[in-house]
């Protein structure tokens, strides 16, 4: 079968499985696609289980506007093939917090690269690519992935800049990501402390 007969193949099985009163509790919480079929997110990856790994597909899905098709785009996307430009690309075209975790967990954790993509993101200006960037921080941590004594710098004083955000969102992952970073050892655990306390942000 080739890609565009899977495509269609996997459009039709998203039709199939659809769940009106889900797709919209989600319009009305603000995820906005052409269409969204909502679909429970194991209902998408016991479907994307069926494809594996197949970089063509999780291009020819992506392009859809629609919410299963991206999110099944990085549960099937080879990460040894995501370059960073693609990466640029759909992160640009990441408009929902779920979406952005979604790629992280599925996708961008596995990338060699992560950390400097975490990085970039938590300067961001917009306000979803920085809540990518902790999330994708907080993953790493919790995989026991250790940062140098300069992102660990950069990682705090981002961290204490989010805490202080207008945000909801923002905030929620970046006292998430704190805890996963305290949560690696006794001398993080001292660390993030000490940060919190200067910076008056009492979260331990």
């Amino acid at each position: 079968m080739d890609t565009n007969e899977k495509l269609k193949q996997i459009k039709r099985s998203f039709r199939l499985r659809m769940n009106g009163v889900a797709a919209q509790s989600m319009r009305q919480k603000g995820l906005d696609y052409h269409i969204n079929w909502g679909l429970s997110l194991a209902d998408i990856q016991e479907l994307a289980a069926e494809y594996g790994k197949d970089y063509d597909l999780a291009i020819e899905l992506w392009k859809e506007n629609i919410r299963e098709c991206k999110i099944m785009a990085a549960i099937i996307m080879p990460p040894e093939r995501m370059l960073p430009e693609i990466v640029d690309v759909w992160m640009e075209q990441t408009h929902s917090q779920e979406l952005a975790e979604q790629t992280v967990f599925h996708l961008y954790q596995h990338l060699d690269y992560a950390p400097v993509l975490a990085f970039e993101w938590l300067a961001s200006e917009n306000e979803l690519f920085q809540i990518a960037g902790f999330h994708l921080l907080s993953r790493l941590f919790s995989r026991g992935q250790q940062p140098d004594d300069r992102g660990i710098n950069e990682f705090i004083d981002q961290a204490i800049a989010a805490l202080q955000s207008d945000n909801l969102s923002v905030r929620h992952a970046a006292l998430s990501c704190v805890r996963r970073f305290a949560d690696m050892d006794e001398n993080y655990e001292r660390i993030a402390r000490g940060a919190m306390k200067s910076a008056h942000l009492d979260f331990f």
